[in-house]
């Protein structure tokens, strides 16, 4: 099993919507190397925090999802009207990929990113270092269960 983080601004995706929707497709990606994480490490039954990015102060992780469905085609990237639209994507050759994850838990108060930057233990982690836009990053199991236990007692 592997773990990840991975983030939407709520304005666009939050933890709500996917607690309404229980498991969802994780589209929109646009970036090679998170696809190519989705695509070659990424499976069924893996655990992924859900981090809301652009979030002002509760921007940080605010739950917990599971991988679902591995790797397929994102279907947003053939629709027209769709802002992940991307004319050089055929059927014949995807592009881009997405995978669906089920919501398992949300927590009541997020692990801020201001919090995660306090913590000296996540210093490495690519979330907190300079240039990283990284939406979807792989993090190790200690990361992952760290950041879950501070999210439930407290930053």
């Amino acid at each position: 099993m592997k773990y990840w983080l991975m983030k939407s601004e709520p304005s666009e995706y939050s933890i709500v919507d996917l607690e309404k929707d229980g498991v969802e497709m994780w589209d929109g990606v646009r970036n090679y190397q998170v696809r190519n994480f989705m695509r070659d490490e990424m499976r069924v039954g893996d655990l992924a925090l859900f981090y809301h990015s652009n979030a002002g102060k509760e921007t940080g992780v605010v739950g917990v999802m599971k991988i679902v469905r591995n790797a397929y085609p994102d279907p947003t990237q053939f629709d027209k009207k769709n802002k992940h639209y991307d004319a050089k994507s055929t059927h014949e050759n995807p592009r881009w990929l997405c995978v669906d994850v089920e919501h398992l838990e949300t927590f009541r108060q997020p692990l801020t990113l201001s919090e995660i930057k306090t913590k000296s233990e996540f210093s490495s982690i690519p979330l907190v270092q300079k240039g990283n836009r990284l939406s979807i990053m792989p993090l190790s199991d200690t990361i992952f269960n760290k950041m879950i236990f501070l999210s439930k007692n407290g930053g």
